[in-house]
């Protein structure tokens, strides 16, 4: 008898999931409707504008920063490891190929998630609270495409770029431990980073991050657009945006990887991947 409240209690859970999985993807597709009708005309970018220096200059600090200290921890924990092998002149390779691959677009997006995602979700919370968005209805203006279509465009087409900048960071920073700290000789480090890096894991590391950002804006729009009523359900509901954001960056990072190395395998051979 007691497993009854149990049961009903794990089917309410389970169409509650399904109910919000299906309103966020009808949320998806109106988005992109409104993405492909409404942003080609040149005087809706007006409205993009406030977004882009909202996501890109003010994110712009805490992304230096987080590049820079990474490259220094990195090239820290790894030269002696590399040292003993007699391997500190390829200190470069580690600290550049993990950042450009893996680090760099993660740790962007992280930063971007907790930066801008948040502040997105209170953003369009309060206005879903106070009623500002019905009012948009009712003056005739979807608040899909005056709303989330712009926050949606800065974040996936700035994330890349705030990528660069925390893997620019990253590599300045492990330049300087390794040749300046370290005294390994500047020309063999460099040699071996330009050796070693191609093409494939810089764009590999650019579209991880538009991913990651277009994700990022998704998620944090929802989230304001369906949170409870009150303070405490903006809260919670940037609380659920981070967290939802940060599991989809590690989720999507992985399959993005195994899809990548797979793909790379397949297009240049085992040995290139080694080599």
């Amino acid at each position: 008898m007691m497993s009854f409240p149990i049961i009903a209690a794990i089917g309410a859970r389970t169409i509650q999931a399904a109910d919000a999985f299906g309103r966020f993807w009808f949320f998806v597709w109106r988005m992109f409707y409104w993405l492909f009708v409404g942003m080609p005309h040149w005087r809706n970018w007006r409205i993009v504008m406030p977004p882009f220096f909202e996501v890109g200059n003010r994110t712009l600090p805490v992304i230096l920063i987080t590049g820079l200290f990474v490259g220094l921890v990195l090239a820290v924990q790894s030269y002696d490891q590399l040292a003993e092998a007699g391997f500190e002149q390829r200190m470069g390779v580690l600290v550049n190929l993990t950042l450009v691959t893996e680090l760099g677009p993660v740790l962007a997006g992280v930063m971007l998630a907790g930066r801008v995602g948040g502040a997105l979700t209170a953003e369009l919370g309060t206005m879903k609270v106070t009623e500002q968005i019905d009012a948009l209805r009712v003056m005739g203006v979807d608040p899909i495409r005056y709303l989330v279509v712009p926050r949606f465009l800065a974040c996936l087409l700035l994330t890349p770029l705030l990528t660069f900048f925390c893997d620019l960071m990253g590599a300045t920073s492990g330049w300087f431990v390794a040749v300046v700290l370290k005294e390994v000789p500047n020309e063999p480090y460099w040699y071996y980073v330009c050796d070693s890096i191609e093409r494939w894991d810089i764009m590999v590391g650019f579209l991880k991050s538009v991913v990651f950002g277009g994700a990022i804006g998704l998620i944090a729009c929802y989230k304001g657009f369906h949170c409870r009523a009150g303070a405490e359900g903006v809260g919670r509901a940037c609380t659920e945006s981070f967290v939802a954001s940060f599991l989809a960056i590690l989720i999507t990072d992985f399959f993005m990887a195994t899809f990548f190395q797979g793909l790379y395998k397949a297009l240049y051979g085992f040995k290139s991947l080694i080599n």
